[in-house]
């Protein structure tokens, strides 16, 4: 869906265990650049050891940074505009399956949660410091979790006997405060209050928002941003951004013509996001929730 040229410049905005980045560098040519991003460290170790690997002709700079940093981090190389832009929003499959990250509810770890471990702000401080009614915001704003009362009670309560320092400690807690109805569903009670602490720690959709401002601007006539998200919450973003993109007329709908003079600045690649096959999702479960949407720039005449 990129449309990748031999000799573009790419930028995978988030690097994590290299897959993307491998795809796309196979893909290029002497005269390509492809720039990947990640602020996890542990990402860009593994990003640099499929870059070892691959030995490509084609230039690859690893850089550790946020996704929402994509303008200063071209501004500062020099980049005016790029051929292809990529995103896999979300937590990524090493930071799930490594369990002193503390991202799963499905294995003990500490609470954790940051994709930079350098950041001061963890889970933990979410957890055992917010007040009730924060709880009660991050879990409904961030989580859309209809018994967010109810868990963010749960908490605080037992945060007053002792500290609560653990994912299964959260996890147990969070099971008990769901009423029994809530435990017939497909997923894990806790999973849509885990996310919500993720997105909290994290600062993950004030990153999108910025990453969703900035990036399109980069693209060269032609060129195209490739977005994945896992949750409604980043995809509806992704969705309105591509919308106004494509129409951003202001004008009221009354007007016979507009007036704005707003023009559109591409157009989505597909009308619907762009789903896993049967197949696919049957042999990676995680794939199942993904939707990628991807938008052109209009190529100028």
């Amino acid at each position: 869906m990129l449309s990748i040229r031999p000799d573009g410049i790419y930028v995978d905005c988030t690097a994590g265990g290299g897959g993307h980045s491998g795809g796309i560098i196979d893909r290029l040519g002497p005269d390509g650049l492809l720039i990947s991003l990640d602020k996890d460290d542990q990402a860009l170790d593994a990003c640099q050891r499929v870059k070892d690997e691959k030995k490509s002709p084609a230039k690859w700079t690893l850089i550790k940074s946020d996704f929402s940093e994509i303008a200063h981090v071209l501004d500062g190389l020099g980049i005016e505009s790029v051929d292809g832009i990529l995103a896999d929003l979300g937590v990524s499959s090493h930071q799930l399956d490594t369990a002193d990250r503390g991202f799963s509810y499905a294995s003990d770890g500490p609470l954790d949660m940051r994709m930079d471990d350098k950041q001061k702000l963890t889970a933990e401080i979410v957890v055992n410091r917010y007040t009730e009614d924060e709880i009660v915001r991050i879990l409904r704003n961030f989580g859309e979790e209809r018994y967010a009362g109810r868990i963010a009670s749960a908490i605080v309560t037992e945060r007053r006997l002792k500290p609560i320092k653990t994912t299964s400690e959260l996890s147990k807690i969070i099971m008990k405060a769901m009423p029994a109805k809530s435990k017939n569903e497909d997923q894990h009670p806790a999973r849509r209050s885990f996310q919500a602490i993720r997105i909290e720690v994290n600062h993950e959709l004030s990153s999108i928002e910025k990453l969703m401002k900035d990036a399109p601007q980069y693209l060269k006539p032609g060129g195209r941003i490739a977005i994945i998200s896992f949750h409604s919450l980043e995809d509806r973003m992704v969705k309105e951004t591509f919308r106004t993109l494509e129409d951003p007329c202001i004008c009221p709908r009354e007007f016979p013509v507009c007036v704005c003079n707003r023009k559109p600045f591409g157009k989505s690649v597909s009308r619907k996001a762009i789903e896993a096959s049967v197949e696919e999702a049957s042999q990676n479960k995680r794939s199942r929730s993904a939707k990628l949407r991807v938008f052109e720039r209009k190529i100028e005449i």
